[in-house]
């Protein structure tokens, strides 16, 4: 978990440095949707990570709930 901050720095640096194409101006922004894609599901991991227990429960209570 430490370590995820450390990789995720890295692919930004990693897709946000400049690439030079010789005559390609057609790549749109492909790296753009990837480092958002990235960052969600790291920030989706960070925030299970914190209140696993209680985004369980929820889970638990909205499926009982609709099940009685």
């Amino acid at each position: 978990m430490h370590q995820l901050p450390l990789t995720l720095l890295r692919l930004h640096a990693a897709l946000v440095q400049p690439r030079h194409r010789a005559g390609r101006d057609d790549r749109g922004d492909v790296p753009g949707w990837v480092l958002i894609t990235v960052m969600t599901a790291g920030l989706v991991m960070v925030i299970w990570g914190v209140a696993r227990d209680q985004l369980s429960q929820m889970l638990r209570d909205a499926l009982n709930s609709v099940h009685n």
